[in-house]
């Protein structure tokens, strides 16, 4: 085993770490946005958007990340194409990003979900006693409470999201990954950049489950 010749390659395993990590927060900040709104939709009392909330969860939790991957990168060109009736190319990051964000607002919904239902009911009737109407009490008094509770389970599902981004190899997309086995196949070194890529991903993945731990342990000390 010589791991040297992955020194030489550092400038471009970087690059695709930073496209990993651009693509990573994109989506996290998409995601976690359609999921509030899918949460919303689904505790509201319109039976009809809560259904259609719960089908888009139910739906995009019951199939493969990869092969929704796959599906936008071929069917967003058409999308956008029937929308502005012409045809544009898109390549594999915003198809890519576009797949991320509806694939994870699914699980950051439920997230969201449990947030808002973990918020003791006396707290909107305080709000709505205090005269805010309901997108006021959820804006100030509801969500604020709900995502400091659920702070530790979005970061989870982050680090879940970063570790699927090795998945945009279906489409081409020059990830970090992609980027060691790329480099591996050049150098006629697959194994060693493979295992320096499998090592990056554990390190940093590891220290950020150890945040959430620690985030954890303090928001329980401070809810006690």
């Amino acid at each position: 085993m010589d791991f040297s010749s992955i020194i030489s390659a550092l400038p471009s395993l970087l690059q695709g770490m930073l496209l990993t990590l651009k693509l990573l927060v994109f989506a996290v900040a998409g995601g976690i946005a359609l999921g509030t709104l899918l949460a919303l939709s689904r505790l509201s009392s319109n039976r009809i958007l809560s259904f259609l909330a719960g089908c888009y969860v139910n739906y995009f939790r019951s199939i493969p990340l990869l092969l929704v991957i796959t599906w936008f990168y071929f069917i967003v060109p058409f999308m956008i194409a029937w929308a502005t009736g012409k045809l544009y190319p898109v390549g594999a990051f915003v198809s890519s990003l576009v797949a991320f964000m509806m694939f994870e607002a699914a699980y950051y919904c439920e997230i969201v979900r449990a947030g808002i239902q973990s918020i003791p009911k006396g707290q909107v009737n305080a709000a709505y006693a205090l005269g805010l109407n309901y997108r006021q009490a959820m804006r100030l008094v509801i969500l604020p409470q709900a995502f400091r509770k659920m702070a530790p389970l979005l970061l989870q599902q982050s680090i879940i999201l970063f570790q699927d981004t090795a998945l945009v190899y279906a489409v081409g997309l020059m990830d970090f990954l992609n980027t060691a086995r790329s480099r591996g196949d050049i150098n006629g070194q697959l194994h060693e950049f493979l295992l320096f890529a499998g090592l990056v991903y554990f390190v940093l993945s590891f220290v950020a489950s150890r945040i959430v731990i620690r985030l954890q342990s303090k928001l329980s000390v401070g809810q006690n």
